[in-house]
């Protein structure tokens, strides 16, 4: 089975497309090497795939054979997550800060000011050019 139909298969693409995608630019390995998108899998391989927002690599073990798109349940059933919990630690850990960075870039300057920011703005100038 191609390595490529088998992501889209079991939902860990939303694409076949994407899948293929992610496999030649280099992001999907079997024991440290690279697949193409054309690889043969097979019962019982470990695969490394990025996770949907790219904070870590999961380590996919291949326990079904797909080659037609089903629901979700019956799509987890076909994999076995065998990622490390510290990795998964690190990785929330990651996206708090990230979120964390997100709030405070909000908070500062954003460039032009809006109507409301010029509002508050001339308030605390207590009608200095009125």
């Amino acid at each position: 089975m191609r390595i490529d139909k088998w992501l889209w298969a079991t939902r860990l693409y939303k694409t076949r497309t994407s899948a293929a995608a992610a496999c030649q630019g280099g992001k999907i390995k079997r024991e440290s090497t690279t697949l193409k998108a054309s690889s043969q899998i097979k019962i019982g391989d470990r695969v490394e795939v990025p996770s949907h927002d790219g904070s870590h690599k999961k380590d996919i073990e291949v326990t079904q054979l797909l080659d037609k798109r089903v629901s979700a349940a019956l799509a987890q059933d076909a994999y076995t997550d065998h990622t490390s919990a510290d990795t998964l630690k690190a990785a929330e850990e990651k996206k708090e800060q990230q979120k964390q960075s997100r709030a405070i870039r909000k908070e500062g300057d954003q460039g032009r000011m809006t109507k409301k920011n010029r509002r508050n703005w001339d308030q605390t100038l207590g009608g200095f050019f009125e």
